[in-house]
């Protein structure tokens, strides 16, 4: 059996498990938790980076990032269900590439809090990441995708938005709704079409501003 090194808040993490889900592959894959601030979890040795989500294969090797864990998910099911072919596969890759960069701007700006002490954060370090997130949210709200009726009508991209959205819930406290309203109606239709995202779904927790201690 294949194993899924993750954790539960992690948004790239719960994108792999959205796809095993969808993709039928869940009986064959074990997800066990991993811890990316403790020097001897397995995790260093699995993937040399230390980040999750990592996927070890059953001859040993392992596999990483998200993006390139869920393609080959896909490439077990048959392939063509969350990458299709041809000219549109390059708008998925797109979409994915774009989530991902909120996702990783916004975990930024979480690490900034949890990891350093209030009087060595950098205000203009945040702001800096904020604006990618903003931006990530405008075009996505100009360019919304249409809203799935299944979890067929779902691919790579609009899978790892949605877990986009779903961590800028978590961790703050959905500041992002108010101003995308386009946005909130097509997760709330995602949610609707795949039950794997309210199966993934942990307990909000926004960062308090006094935090200083590692996550995952």
């Amino acid at each position: 059996m294949m194993i899924l090194r993750s954790s539960p808040p992690s948004p790239f993490g719960r994108k792999v498990k959205i796809a095993m889900a969808i993709l039928g592959l869940k009986d064959r894959i074990s997800v066990e938790e991993a811890s990316t601030a403790d020097p001897s979890d397995s995790l260093r040795g699995q993937n040399p980076l230390g980040k999750i989500p990592a996927l070890v294969l059953e001859n040993g090797d392992v596999l990483y990032d998200s993006s390139v864990i869920v393609e080959y998910l896909d490439h077990l099911a048959g392939g063509g269900k969350l990458f299709p072919d041809g000219e549109a596969r390059f708008a998925v890759l797109r979409d994915q590439t774009l989530a991902d960069g909120l996702m990783d701007a916004a975990l930024l700006r979480v690490y900034e809090k949890r990891f350093k002490q209030p009087h060595y954060r950098d205000p203009a370090w945040d702001a800096y990441q904020a604006a990618k997130v903003e931006r990530a949210l405008k075009h996505f709200e100009t360019n919304c995708p249409p809203a799935p009726a299944s979890d067929g009508d779902v691919d790579a991209g609009t899978i790892t938005l949605a877990c986009a959205l779903g961590y800028l819930d978590m961790r703050f406290s959905g500041e992002w709704r108010p101003s995308h309203p386009k946005l909130v109606a097509w997760l709330e239709a995602f949610e609707a079409a795949v039950p794997a995202f309210t199966d993934t779904k942990v307990p909000a927790a926004p960062v308090p501003d006094d935090a200083a201690v590692p996550l995952q």
